[in-house]
């Protein structure tokens, strides 16, 4: 079984890094600290990560994914991964918040490393701790990976960005690609009232494009349920997204407090998987 951070390179130089007492180094002597969470800092200073996800917003997630609201996802997630990922194999969650959606998948994959990779360290301080099995690294997706060429099983993109050719670069010619995004009816109940986004109709023609080129679409599956939501519920859901970067905390929690509880709400999703092209 690989170890998780097998897959890494030196974002310096492109030399493999390997554990250094609480580090990761490379050959020609960059090194880079492995926080006490677990997680290693590739990320150098001076990169924007202003999109990145808030401490607040993390504990509203890990509230929300601890009530096991998406707990149906996560195991539809993982059905569809577990069989795509030989014994052995490597499973990359670029875009990996907490860790929760990994988790799952190396469940299903007895004898599988992971490794989670995000611009945020308040999600990193849980993805480094979500799975015995699973490393994770501070990066930016938008960069090239600091990852080794076909060195990845399984990747996965579930709410995060794509990166078409790096996500093509490190796949094992064999591998796949698995996305999830959410379709116009996720959350909306909520929508209005809470002042959520909308999920951007032209989302799907954002995702091909961003793939167009590297992968082919296998398949894709549908999954769509329902959740009984305290206001609690409500107001960590409208935190946790993006919406959370445009919203007032003290407003949230106030709409929250004048919705119906519990309020039936529908969660819908596509998951697709993709081969390199």
């Amino acid at each position: 079984m690989a170890e998780p951070f097998d897959a890494l390179l030196c974002p310096l130089c492109g030399d493999g890094l390997r554990p250094r007492a609480a580090a990761l180094g490379c050959p020609r002597g960059h090194s880079f600290d492995i926080a006490r969470q677990g997680y290693a800092g590739l990320l150098a200073g001076g990169v924007s990560t202003a999109s990145a996800d808030t401490a607040a917003m993390v504990r509203a997630r890990a509230a929300f994914l601890g009530a096991g609201h998406y707990a149906g996802l996560a195991d539809a997630l993982a059905a569809l991964a577990a069989p795509l990922c030989p014994p052995g194999g490597t499973v990359l969650d670029a875009g990996a918040g907490t860790g929760y959606y990994l988790s799952a998948v190396l469940d299903a994959a007895p004898g599988a490393s992971g490794l989670a990779l995000d611009t945020s360290k308040h999600a990193l301080r849980r993805a480094g701790r979500a799975h015995p099995r699973a490393g994770a690294a501070r990066w930016d997706l938008r960069r090239p990976l600091p990852v080794r060429t076909g060195s990845i099983d399984v990747l996965l993109n579930v709410f995060a960005p794509r990166n078409g050719g790096e996500f093509r670069r490190v796949l094992r010619p064999g591998g796949a690609l698995l996305v999830v995004t959410p379709t116009p009816r996720h959350l909306a109940e909520l929508r209005p009232s809470m002042g959520l986004l909308s999920v951007d109709a032209a989302k799907e023609d954002r995702l091909r494009r961003a793939l167009d080129g590297h992968f082919r679409l296998e398949r894709t599956t549908p999954y769509d349920a329902t959740v009984e939501l305290t206001a609690e519920d409500a107001e960590n859901a409208a935190s946790m997204g993006p919406s959370a970067h445009h919203l007032d905390p003290d407003e949230v929690r106030r709409r929250a407090a004048r919705l119906p509880s519990p309020l039936t709400v529908t969660t819908s999703f596509r998951l697709s998987v993709y081969r390199p092209a």
